[in-house]
């Protein structure tokens, strides 16, 4: 679906949607919590949805309620009905591939869609091994679809690649306290996105359950313990609120953004730093919950390492195109492996905007052009380039970006939003 963009002043008032990231442990670790649990505030889009229907697969008994979702919990699960389909969500398969070693016996397969089914998972099933769990990738390549083999979590220590995602980690925490025996978890080389880890950790210990973890984040001792119900309240979303108050510099007024968390962790919210650093006019309440931004008409450029918040790319990539001087973004080979290949892909299509980009292997350099030509964008279904590509046509005339669709994933309201914004944007033919 592809829509048309004119040039946009937007302004006024938005509140950020839920948290994707806290919604899916959340989900995860309620459907193993025995007892009732519920999880306010929850996002339901269709990468969370994929992990509800997984839940529900795997014996939790769910159900929604005006954005409120009850779980009853159980630590104790057999084979389920049908496959895991964990459509287009890296998060999905990974931590759902972790707790299918619980199952008492039988087999789990897990799947996706295109995107997903050539996404990497080898590291998860290289670690499950030294842990008495037998998973292997059908192709023998390390890709879905994947089958676990039931029987538990023997416990005992395993290694796992840090370099490629966290999630591969989280799912390991979640799962790993229902193990025979204590596991000792070590990460091989440089651990990416760790705010992430730092967000499971966060969740699991409103769900009654603490890890121990050295300082660098490179060693976990998950102790045997049990998860008890609770009442999650979902943080909004930090990693969606930078693009909304991207759209706000790069073609606004004067843009707020409401709802926002300053509580839990969230690697985005690094934003506002960022931001900041490029001469941006940001203003944030954190006891309101409120950041503040104004249209800028030039930006600052400078090197930025994002190797902590890969979802930036996408957003610091759209504020280069206002930038005096260069942007250089490194730390994020790791984008290589989400739902596109971003790097490449963004450096691609703001090329057609006129924009000056080099690419290497982890990273982009960006230099803006004069004046933004006009463009046909495509999203390749990745929900965060669509609302990226969008934003930058905001500063054109008149561009087309194809990939509506995707954003179903993580902000189903998004074109409506910023059409109330302001935002000059309709269906292209």
């Amino acid at each position: 679906m592809k829509i048309q963009v004119r040039r946009s002043k937007i302004g006024g008032t938005v509140r950020c949607p839920s948290s994707k990231s806290y919604t899916h442990r959340a989900l995860a670790i309620s459907s193993l919590a025995p007892g009732q649990s519920t999880v306010t505030n929850a996002l339901l889009a269709r990468d969370t949805l994929a992990t509800l229907a997984c839940c529900r697969a795997l014996g939790a008994e769910v159900t929604e309620k005006s954005g409120a979702v009850k779980v009853q919990g159980r630590n104790s699960f057999g084979p389920p009905e049908n496959v895991l389909n964990c459509e287009n969500s890296g998060t999905t398969i990974r931590i759902m591939t972790a707790i299918s070693g619980l199952a008492k016996t039988g087999h789990v397969v897990l799947t996706g869609d295109d995107s997903l089914r050539r996404r990497p998972m080898q590291p998860i099933l290289d670690a499950l091994g030294p842990l008495g769990v037998q998973a292997v990738s059908t192709k023998g390549n390390g890709t879905p679809p994947l089958i676990v083999k039931g029987g538990g979590i023997r416990g005992g220590t395993t290694e796992i690649d840090g370099s490629i995602s966290s999630q591969f980690i989280s799912g390991l925490l979640i799962a790993g306290i229902y193990a025979d025996s204590e596991i000792t978890l070590k990460i091989k080389g440089e651990l990416v996105s760790k705010p992430y880890v730092s967000a499971t950790i966060a969740t699991m210990e409103q769900f009654g359950v603490k890890i121990d973890h050295d300082a660098d984040m490179l060693q976990y001792r998950i102790a045997r313990t049990e998860y008890r119900g609770a009442k999650f309240d979902v943080p909004s979303d930090f990693s969606t609120a930078a693009l909304i108050l991207a759209a706000g510099v790069l073609a606004g007024e004067k843009l707020q953004v409401k709802g926002l968390n300053f509580g839990l962790p969230q690697g985005d919210s690094n934003i506002v730093e960022i931001m900041k650093q490029m001469g941006c006019a940001i203003k944030t309440d954190k006891a309101k919950g409120e950041v503040t931004v104004q249209g800028t008409e030039r930006l600052e450029g400078g090197d930025f390492d994002l190797a902590d918040t890969p979802d930036l790319l996408p957003v610091v990539s759209i504020l280069a195109l206002k930038a005096k001087s260069p942007v250089k973004i490194t730390g994020v080979a790791h984008a290589r492996v989400k739902e596109t290949d971003r790097v490449a892909n963004i450096a691609h299509e703001l090329g057609k905007l006129g924009a000056k980009v080099d690419e290497f292997h982890d990273g982009l350099n960006i230099t803006a052009p004069k004046k933004l030509k006009n463009a046909n964008l495509q999203a390749y279904n990745d929900h965060r380039l669509f609302m990226a590509f969008t934003i930058a046509s905001m500063m054109t005339e008149r561009s087309v970006v194809d990939g509506a669709e995707s954003v179903d994933v993580s902000y189903p309201a998004f074109v409506q939003d910023m059409k109330r914004l302001g935002a000059k944007l309709a269906p292209h033919e």
